[in-house]
C-alpha cells in the first residue's frame, strides 16, 4: 500500500473591517501540482476567514493526504496543537474563560476534515516575506476587491 500524498498548504484570511467584507486565500502544493483557491464573503470576520481558508483547502482534497498547514492564525494553530478544540468540544463549546466559542460551525467542519486527513498545523508569521504565505494573503485581498461575494 502506498503512502498518502503529501500536501503543503498555505492559508490566510483577510477582512476589510472586522466585521466586514472578507476573503480567504489558499495555496496548495504537492510534488507535482499547485492549486490556488479563494472566495469572498459580504459580512464576516477575520477569524472566520482564517478558518474558511483551512477548511476550503482540506475540502479540495479528493483522497486522504498528509497535510502540512501553514497559517498566521495563532488561534487555529493553538486550537489544533494545544488541545483547545478538544477541550471546547468536551465542555459544550465553552472556553476556559467561560465564554462561548465563536464560529462553532467552522470548528466542527475543521474537526471533521482533520479526521479525514493526517494534518499538522504550523504557525508562520504573517507579512514576513514568505512567498507562498504572501500569495495566500494576496488571494484573500483580491477576492474581497473582486466584489464577487459567495454569500
Amino acid at each position: 500500500m502506498s503512502a498518502p500524498p503529501n500536501v503543503i498548504m498555505y492559508t490566510d484570511g483577510a477582512c476589510s473591517g472586522n466585521p466586514g467584507p472578507g476573503g480567504y486565500g489558499v495555496v496548495m502544493l504537492t510534488a507535482t501540482k499547485r492549486k490556488e483557491l479563494s472566495a469572498a464573503f459580504r459580512a464576516t470576520t477575520n477569524n472566520r476567514m482564517e478558518l474558511m481558508a483551512v477548511i476550503a483547502g482540506l475540502r479540495a482534497l479528493r483522497v486522504t493526504c498528509e497535510v502540512s498547514v501553514y497559517t498566521d492564525s495563532q488561534l487555529i494553530v493553538n486550537a489544533m496543537t494545544k488541545g483547545w478544540l478538544k477541550n471546547w468540544q468536551a465542555n459544550n463549546w465553552i472556553t476556559s474563560s467561560r465564554s462561548k466559542v465563536k464560529n462553532i460551525d467552522l470548528w466542527e467542519d475543521l474537526a471533521a476534515l482533520c479526521k479525514a486527513h493526517h494534518v499538522t498545523f504550523n504557525w508562520i508569521r504573517g507579512h514576513s516575506g514568505h512567498a507562498e504565505n504572501e500569495r495566500a494573503d494576496a488571494l484573500a485581498v483580491a477576492a474581497i476587491k473582486s466584489g464577487n461575494f459567495a454569500d
